[in-house]
C-alpha cells in the first residue's frame, strides 16, 4: 500500500486520493464486512441460514420443496412418507404443476424444518 496523498479544497475540505487499485480492493473489503455483519444479524436473530447452492436453486426457480428437500439430504418417498402426501403429489409439487394447499406445505415445512413461506 502506497502512502495517500492529501489534498485541500478551497474551502479547507480536506481530502486523501489513493491509487485506483488500493481503492477497489477497500471497496472490496467494505463488501465482504456488510456480508460478514448481515450473517451475523441472522445468527444473532436465531433466523436459518442456508449454503449458497441453496439459495442459487432458489433464485434459478428450481421448486423450494424440490430445494429444500435434497439439501436435507431425503429422498422423494421418504418426504412424502413423512409429510402424509403420495409421492405423485410431491412429485407434482416439485415439478411446478401443482402449488398445494396451506396444510400440505405446513407438514411439509414442518419436516424440512423451514419456514412456510421458505416454500412459497
Amino acid at each position: 500500500m502506497s502512502a495517500p496523498q492529501t489534498i485541500q479544497t478551497p474551502t479547507g475540505e480536506r481530502l486523501v486520493v489513493i491509487p485506483e487499485q488500493e481503492y477497489h480492493a477497500l471497496l472490496a473489503r467494505l463488501e465482504d464486512q456488510d456480508d460478514i455483519d448481515a450473517a451475523n444479524a441472522v445468527v444473532a436473530r436465531g433466523e436459518a441460514s442456508f449454503p449458497m447452492a441453496v439459495v442459487d436453486a432458489l433464485l434459478d426457480g428450481v421448486a423450494p420443496v424440490k430445494v429444500f428437500r435434497e439439501h436435507r439430504g431425503l429422498r422423494a418417498g421418504e418426504l412424502a412418507e413423512r409429510a402424509g402426501i403420495s409421492q405423485g403429489y410431491l412429485s407434482e409439487l416439485e415439478a411446478g404443476k401443482k402449488t398445494g394447499s396451506l396444510s400440505v406445505l405446513k407438514r411439509l415445512a414442518d419436516v424440512l424444518e423451514v419456514e412456510l413461506n421458505d416454500l412459497t
